[in-house]
């Protein structure tokens, strides 16, 4: 489905991009060809485990909006087959002081435990 991305970029850093329709979904990239791929990730994190993701709606509904006067628009696909919307539990074991960081650094990045370790699953499978 095709889901309008705004985009940015300030003087000295990444692109960034964040979703009207898909609330609290952003991302960057260096490069902007990166960006869709990206914009996949976010999307299947912040929403692992819900039972309803929003639909796209056209660019045309947020163009004019004040909040996205300083950048561009993209539109990507973002796959929702590949958004699981069903939690499977799992049992793995870890050593303790792994544990303590990951939950420590999960915090610091407002993620849940399995949110980051999806994330970093994904990122080390991306490879």
């Amino acid at each position: 489905m095709l889901y309008p991305l705004y985009v940015w970029k300030d003087k000295n850093s990444a692109y960034g991009a964040s979703f009207p329709d898909l609330p609290g979904v952003f991302t960057a990239a260096d490069e902007l060809n990166a960006l869709p791929a990206k914009a996949q990730e976010a999307a299947a994190t912040m929403y692992e485990g819900e039972t309803h993701i929003p639909e796209a709606t056209s660019i045309e509904k947020w163009k004019d909006a004040a909040d996205y006067a300083d950048g561009y628009w993209m539109l990507v696909n973002i796959d929702r087959s590949r958004i699981n919307t069903k939690p499977v539990r799992l049992n793995i074991s870890l050593p303790e002081n792994l544990l303590r960081e990951i939950d420590a650094f999960a915090k610091a990045h407002q993620l849940t435990r399995s949110g980051f370790l999806a994330q970093a699953a994904l990122k080390a499978m991306a490879r």
